[in-house]
């Protein structure tokens, strides 16, 4: 029995309860996926709205010129005059929405697909009113069309585009002659053309977030071991000198390890990364999430830590010394560990040299240890 129908105590049935069922996965991602991730793509779609405003007030203008100029008085209804008229004054009110923000969230594509809707029942009202399938006005469909392609991913064109053509259906009132028959499947068609160029325009975009993304992760992250790399760790010392100068603590702690080589020269170049990938991972497991593990080259590896006492340094040290020995207990690795407290003042050189000052001194008294801190 479903539980939603099941009795309640005493013989008392519960209210039947409807469930909420998840949207459909391609709702989600074909429909409402945000337009802008970064500053650029931000910029793109605020002026990809600018474009299409600029586009409805020449659209509405021209249709005022038209209803002004058709001789026949009943062209001249007022409420064609109050569309065109609408779309004039109100659409520049777009402008005034904070659309930089908009776009970088669901609220952009929902953006668009109201101006689709909004527009469709504007061209579809005076169409109406100005002859039915016989206006000239539903030749604006294609233009709405062909501009929010470029906004609505694939499964949004092709619904914008049904609906349109659903309108213009609705406007014939009747079977299709030959002229509406010509219209519907032109405008079907211009939905097709349209669905897949918004299917490579998004492809190409995906493509490009991937690349820019991949060449980010190449630039900020040890490739072999996955955790950040030289260059993110010496940042993130510097900005730890900035701090320090705010009374924040922090230690460096240099991780060399002992024995590595003959890894190598024994065991082969795979068995090598395959001990390092596995020193990368042990170390992050004994760190917070807020601490910084990088390798700086070979076999040296290097932690960030915010501190409080100089009892977690030694502690933080003697956690980083134990977890290579454990991972490392199968091929004779260890690890010599030297620390140094991050000053105000410090240049970034400097305090990489203490540390590697006090990790030298743990490898000279014989490794697997960890030197008196360097201050």
């Amino acid at each position: 029995m479903d539980d939603a129908a099941a009795p309640g105590p005493a013989g008392v049935r519960p209210r039947w309860r409807l469930r909420r069922r998840p949207a459909p996965a391609w709702l989600g991602a074909g429909l409402y996926r945000p337009l802008a991730g970064d500053d650029d793509r931000a910029r793109f779609w605020v002026r990809h709205v600018h474009t299409g405003v600029l586009l409805s007030e020449i659209a509405g203008l021209a249709c005022l010129l038209y209803t002004a100029t058709t001789p026949t008085p009943g062209h001249r209804h007022p409420v064609l005059l109050a569309l065109a008229g609408a779309v004039v004054v109100g659409t520049p009110l777009l402008l005034l929405l904070p659309l930089d923000r908009i776009v970088r969230d669901l609220r952009g594509p929902l953006l668009f697909y109201g101006w689709a809707v909004a527009t469709t029942a504007i061209v579809s009202t005076a169409s109406a009113f100005d002859g039915g399938a016989a206006s000239p006005l539903p030749v604006l469909f294609f233009l709405v069309l062909v501009f929010m392609a470029v906004a609505f991913p694939p499964a949004g064109v092709v619904l914008t585009g049904g609906l349109m053509t659903t309108a213009y259906v609705a406007l014939v009132g009747g079977p299709l002659d030959p002229q509406a028959l010509l219209v519907t499947t032109v405008l079907g068609t211009t939905t097709l053309i349209c669905t897949i160029t918004s299917a490579n325009q998004w492809a190409a975009h995906d493509r490009q977030v991937l690349l820019l993304r991949t060449q980010e992760a190449l630039a900020t992250t040890d490739p072999l071991t996955g955790v950040p790399n030289r260059r993110v760790f010496l940042d993130r010392v510097g900005r730890a000198v900035g701090l320090a100068g705010r009374g924040e603590r922090a230690v460096v702690c240099i991780v060399d390890l002992d024995g590595f080589k003959a890894v190598n020269d024994l065991r082969g170049h795979a068995a090598g990364d395959a001990v390092l990938r596995a020193v990368a991972a042990a170390l992050g497991r004994v760190v917070r999430e807020t601490d910084t593990v990088a390798r700086l080259g070979g076999d040296e590896f290097a932690v960030l830590a915010g501190s409080v006492l100089p009892a977690d340094d030694a502690a933080l040290a003697d956690r980083l010394r134990a977890a290579v020995a454990e991972v490392g207990a199968g091929c004779d690795v260890t690890a010599s560990v030297g620390c140094a407290l991050v000053h105000p003042g410090d240049d970034v050189a400097g305090v990489l040299h203490r540390a590697d000052a006090a990790m030298y001194r743990a490898k000279a008294a014989g490794g697997d240890r960890v030197a008196d801190l360097a201050g």
